[in-house]
């Protein structure tokens, strides 16, 4: 650690700042919006280049990409520097996006898809990191909040905007990243050029790099096949799973051998580091459920089109954009995060039980209520997590230290993939099983006959497919989804109900601000002994 806890960044003038602030405002939101854009468009890409068996991969290769490449940008940045890091994450994204935009077969948009996550992987750990550069920790929660308007505009426009490019052209989903990312590398590129942030001398950890990336692409491998394509207890997923309990135990002892680790072990003696660590992973899981199955039900249960679906997630997105920004300004004021985290969880474990209330008949005014409330919760939660786990770190360590707030979130996205829709595919099979036979009992003798009960996929793989179905069993299909959704949100709320005690575990720690140190501000104090005990 650094000889005192003071901030050591640069300060940059305020025309400058706006500069930067707004550029890496845009490769947040290109790294948000592509996470989002491509689902409601996949049923009519998959149509146009004959790929249905190959339908989840699209989705699959991008998160394994993004999630196996973002520890190692931010550890790059710390040794090379952000400037050339962050500009070849860009470039990245924008050459993959242009060729997915132009593949003609499946296979070619599954391998550019990668080739996007592993650009995406740099672009949100890195703006944040390169805020944490120019910024001291007082200062970011204002700016940092206006990331998390960001995230959530995009959570909602990338539905609404991938539906609608989707009857227009669907390669127009991957060319739009194109002017957008050009002028977020120019501006970066100028302001980061004329203001370097220092770098320090290296030495590159292959063996760590070489460990990390086929033990985090196995584990998602893992837990995204698991209970869907193949059976949890088959050889493929043990083998994926041994792989990498393997590959992870290896990965630790080479980094506690390595001169430069890809991610430096002594960070996690810090409890705060830690538990932040931890609070992240449950937390993406949250996010998972709300940004997924809410849409869900507008599709399945009341029918409406993926672009309106989008256009009445807007209550959460307005309570996401709301907090956000209130709570950096609120958290840049008093210079404490913890209550901030506190209320953020409460309100988010809140929101989501409400949610499990949601019937065919709830009024729309009422789900966005709901909505309102879930959002206020996340808002208040995203940003001042990545300030306590940058607030702990040095300098050399803000990279890294912001990868692996990234990192988590990402893996519990993944991992909320899993248990999640292993919750909702076996309510939604055994509500079929049980209701389906008496609803097709009420259908003519002809209906009865055209009708194949067996194949549960068909008659629930669309909302279009729902709407085409006899009334009866439309409604057993609609009941069965409600169903289906309201155990999904009790058991995300069951999970988000653990960030409840984890945050309040967290110690109360006051954030560095410029060049005050605090010394009487016992808190800090304590702060400041244990960081120096680190190695």
């Amino acid at each position: 650690m650094s000889d005192d806890t003071t901030w050591t960044g640069q300060r940059l003038p305020r025309g400058e700042l706006f500069t930067l602030f707004g550029a890496l405002m845009l490769t947040v939101f290109l790294a948000a919006l592509d996470q989002t854009i491509v689902g409601t468009a996949l049923p009519t890409i998959v149509g146009d280049l004959n790929g249905m068996d190959e339908y989840t991969w699209v989705v699959t290769a991008y998160l394994i990409a993004t999630a196996a490449s973002t520890p190692l940008y931010g550890k790059l940045s710390d040794l090379y520097g952000r400037r050339p890091i962050i500009l070849l994450a860009i470039a990245i994204f924008l050459v993959a996006s242009a060729l997915a935009g132009l593949s003609q077969t499946m296979l070619q948009l599954i391998l550019f898809r990668g080739l996007q996550g592993l650009g995406a992987g740099g672009l949100m750990t890195l703006a944040f990191t390169i805020v944490s550069d120019v910024l001291p920790p007082r200062e970011r929660g204002k700016y940092q909040g206006l990331f998390g308007a960001v995230f959530a505009i995009s959570s909602v426009a990338g539905p609404v905007l991938g539906g609608w490019l989707a009857e227009v052209d669907w390669r127009w989903i991957f060319y739009i990243n194109l002017p957008t990312g050009l002028v977020a590398l120019v501006a970066v590129n100028t302001v980061l050029r004329r203001h370097p942030i220092p770098t320090r001398r290296h030495k590159i950890d292959y063996l760590g790099a070489g460990l990390l990336v086929p033990a985090v692409v196995c584990l998602l491998l893992a837990i995204t096949w698991g209970g869907q394509d193949y059976a949890w207890s088959s050889p493929v997923i043990i083998a994926l799973l041994a792989a990498a309990a393997v590959l992870t135990v290896l990965f630790v002892w080479a980094e506690t051998r390595a001169e430069e680790p890809i991610l430096p072990l002594r960070m996690f003696k810090q409890g705060t580091f830690s538990l932040a660590t931890v609070i992240a992973l449950v937390f993406g899981i949250a996010m998972f459920a709300g940004i997924v199955y809410i849409p869900l039900f507008f599709q399945m249960v009341r029918g409406y089109s993926p672009t309106e679906s989008g256009l009445l997630m807007l209550p959460m997105m307005g309570g996401i954009v709301l907090t956000s920004i209130l709570s950096g300004f609120a958290i840049s004021k008093a210079g404490r995060y913890k209550w901030f985290l506190v209320g953020g969880s409460i309100v988010t474990t809140v929101g989501l039980a409400l949610f499990t209330q949601l019937h065919l008949d709830t009024p729309l005014w009422l789900s966005a209520l709901y909505m309102l409330v879930l959002g206020l919760g996340l808002g208040m939660f995203m940003q001042p997590l990545v300030l306590a786990m940058q607030n702990i770190v040095t300098m050399d360590d803000l990279g890294v230290a912001t990868s692996t707030n990234t990192f988590a979130r990402t893996l519990g996205g993944a991992i909320g993939t899993s248990v999640l829709g292993a919750v909702m595919n076996a309510t939604l099979d055994s509500e079929l099983d049980a209701n389906l036979p008496a609803a097709l009992s009420q259908l003519s003798p002809a209906e009865a006959a055209g009708f194949d009960t067996g194949d549960l996929s068909a008659i629930t793989e669309s909302p279009t497919a729902i709407a085409a179905l006899p009334d009866p069993i439309k409604s057993v299909v609609q009941m069965a989804f409600t169903d289906g959704l309201d155990q999904v949100f009790l058991v995300a709320a069951c999970i988000t109900a653990t960030t409840i005690v984890l945050t309040l575990v967290l110690p109360d720690l006051v954030l560095r601000g410029g060049t005050e140190q605090r010394r009487d501000d016992p808190d800090t104090a304590a702060h400041e002994i244990r960081a120096d005990t680190l190695p």
